[in-house]
C-alpha cells in the first residue's frame, strides 16, 4: 500500500520520501485501506498530491483543493501535527517499544463486548479533549474567531457591503514614501551659474535637438516669466558656449534624416520628434534651407526619373510622399500618358482588362497587379473597358 501511495504522489507530481508515506498512512484505519488501494489505482485528477493530500481525498475534499492545500504548505503543517500529537502519546511498556517508530504502531483494539459500550463515550470524549483532531481537514480550516455580541451586526453588515466580492475594493491613496508627487520646480538661475554646467551636459548628451532639450528641462526649471523658453535656454547655451556644439549637431541630425526619407519633411519630423512647424523653426534658425531645398529636389528628380515601370507604377501608390515633394500631380500625369500609350500598343489584342493588363506586363515586365490598380487610379479603367466591348463587338462575325 506505501508503494501504491507513493507511485501515485510521483504521478500526481508531488513525490514524497518513504518516511513521510508511512506517516500519512499512520492517520488511516486498517478499514481504509481498500479506499486507498481504490483511489491510487486511478489517475489524479489534480496535481500537486502529497501523502498527506492522499489522506485528505480519502475524507472526502475535493481534488483541486488537496492540490491547493499541497501547493500552498498546509501539508507540511499537518506533518507537524501529526508528529506532535504521536509524541505526545504513550508507548506501550516493554524493551522494544522504544526502537518501533510510533506511527507504525496499530491502535489497541478493544474487546468485541465492549467496543459498542465505548464507543459513544470514547468519542464524547475525544471531541470534547481533542476538538480539532478528528480529520485531517478540520486539523488544517482556518481558525474562526468567536465574534461577541456587539460584534455580529457590525460583521453582518460589513458582509452585505462587500457583495459581490468580485468587485474591487477602493483603497486608499498612496501616502508618505509611497506618494507620487511633483517635485517643485526652481529657477532657471540654478543652470547658469556654474554648478549647472554638469546638469546641462548631462540633458544634452540624452536630447537631440533644442526642442527636446527645452521639454526635458522645463520639468524642473522655470523661465524669467514663468514657464521656461526657448530664449531663456539659448541664453543658458550661450552662456556656458555651448551653443555651436548644440548646432552642429542639430544641422547633422536634420541633414541625416532628410537622406534617410529621401526629402520627405512630414517623415522627417516624425523621426525627430517634431512638429512640422517646429521642424521649419529649426531648419531656418540653423539656416539649413537652401541646403534641404537641394536634397529635395534631388529626390524629386529621382522619382521622376525613375527608369523601370515597375517602380514608378509602385511610387503611384505613395500619395503622401509624392504630395510631401510637391510632384503629385505632374508625376500622375506624366505616368497616365505613358501608361495610355502602352495600353493602346496592346488593345487590339486584348479581351478584357485583366487580359490587357497582363499583356502590358509581359512585354514590359512589370506586375499586372500594378499595372491594373495604376489605370483605376488614373481613371482609365472605364474609357479601357469600353474600347475593349467595341473592339469585342467588331471582331464578332
Amino acid at each position: 500500500m506505501a508503494v501504491a501511495v507513493s507511485d501515485f504522489c510521483r504521478r500526481a507530481k508531488a513525490s514524497a520520501s518513504p518516511t513521510e508515506v508511512r506517516e500519512a498512512l499512520a492517520l488511516l484505519t486498517e478499514e481504509e485501506d481498500f479506499r486507498v488501494r481504490t483511489l491510487t489505482d486511478t489517475e489524479p485528477e489534480a496535481s500537486p498530491l502529497g501523502p498527506f493530500a492522499v489522506v485528505d481525498l480519502l475524507r472526502g475534499t475535493a481534488p483541486s483543493l488537496a492540490a491547493q492545500r499541497q501547493a500552498c504548505g498546509y501539508y507540511e503543517l499537518v506533518q507537524e501535527l501529526a508528529r506532535a500529537r504521536e509524541e505526545k502519546t504513550p508507548l506501550a511498556p516493554g524493551p522494544a517499544a522504544s526502537a518501533i517508530p510510533s506511527f507504525a504502531i496499530p491502535p489497541p483494539r478493544p474487546a468485541p463486548a465492549e467496543e459498542a459500550a465505548e464507543a459513544t463515550g470514547r468519542a464524547k470524549a475525544d471531541k470534547a479533549a481533542r476538538p480539532g483532531a478528528e480529520s485531517v481537514q478540520e486539523r488544517i480550516a482556518p481558525r474562526k474567531r468567536a465574534a461577541t455580541a456587539e460584534q455580529e451586526p457590525e460583521q453582518e453588515e460589513v458582509a452585505e457591503a462587500e457583495s459581490p466580492r468580485f468587485l474591487k475594493r477602493d483603497l486608499p491613496k498612496p501616502r508618505g514614501r509611497f506618494a507620487q508627487v511633483t517635485a517643485p520646480r526652481v529657477s532657471y538661475q540654478l543652470l547658469v551659474r556654474a554648478e549647472g554646467k554638469d546638469t546641462l551636459d548631462s540633458a544634452l548628451a540624452q536630447n537631440e535637438h533644442r526642442f527636446a532639450l527645452l521639454k526635458s528641462l522645463a520639468e524642473q526649471y522655470n523661465g524669467a516669466k514663468g514657464e521656461l523658453s526657448m530664449a531663456d535656454l539659448e541664453s543658458v547655451l550661450r552662456r556656458h558656449e555651448v551653443m555651436e556644439t548644440l548646432a552642429a549637431k542639430e544641422r547633422q541630425a536634420i541633414l541625416s534624416a532628410y537622406t534617410e526619407q529621401r526629402g520627405a519633411a512630414g517623415r522627417v519630423a516624425w523621426a525627430l520628434g517634431l512638429s512640422p512647424s517646429e521642424l521649419q523653426r529649426l531648419t531656418a534658425t540653423l539656416g539649413l534651407q537652401a541646403e534641404v531645398e537641394e536634397l529635395r529636389e534631388r529626390f524629386r528628380r529621382e522619382t521622376l526619373g525613375a527608369r523601370h515601370l515597375t517602380q514608378r507604377l509602385d511610387l503611384l501608390g505613395r500619395d503622401k510622399y509624392l504630395a510631401d515633394l510637391g510632384i503629385k500631380k505632374r508625376f500622375t500625369e506624366t505616368l497616365r500618358k505613358e501608361l495610355e500609350g502602352l495600353v493602346h500598343d496592346e488593345l487590339p489584342g486584348a479581351q478584357d482588362l485583366p487580359g490587357l493588363a497582363l499583356a502590358v506586363g509581359r512585354k514590359h515586365g512589370a506586375p499586372q497587379e500594378l499595372i491594373l490598380r495604376a489605370i483605376d487610379r488614373l481613371g482609365m479603367a472605364g474609357k479601357l473597358r469600353e474600347q475593349l466591348a467595341a473592339s469585342s463587338h467588331h471582331s464578332l462575325p
